[in-house]
């Protein structure tokens, strides 16, 4: 990113905060995530992963919000299919996931 500082850098945003948020480091995540946002605010994708962080960290309201712009975004909160192999990361996203939706019912 330091070597082209004119690109748009929010996708490697994406990538580096999804990736601090599976090893848990979910206010590291939160910082790439809300740089990868300002860029790119049509991504649902971006707005599943700060609202699963953001329920992690137990931040309802912030939670609450991430879920309101996805649905402004679209009408699907969970997604109908994650890339991801590894079960554990899954089972993270989709709790933050849940964690956030149930404040919003």
């Amino acid at each position: 990113m330091r070597l082209s500082p004119r690109e748009r850098i929010g996708a490697p945003l994406v990538v580096i905060g999804l990736a601090y948020f599976f090893q848990r480091r979910f206010d590291d995540a939160l910082d790439k995530l809300r740089l990868a946002v300002q860029e790119n605010p049509g991504s649902p994708a971006i707005y599943r992963i700060l609202a699963a962080c953001y329920a992690h960290v137990g931040r309802m309201a912030d939670a609450r919000e991430a879920i309101t712009q996805l649905r402004a975004i679209t009408s699907q909160v969970m997604p109908s299919a994650l890339p991801w192999r590894i079960p554990e990361h899954r089972e993270l996203l989709l709790s933050g996931l849940r964690l956030a939706a149930a404040v919003c019912s």
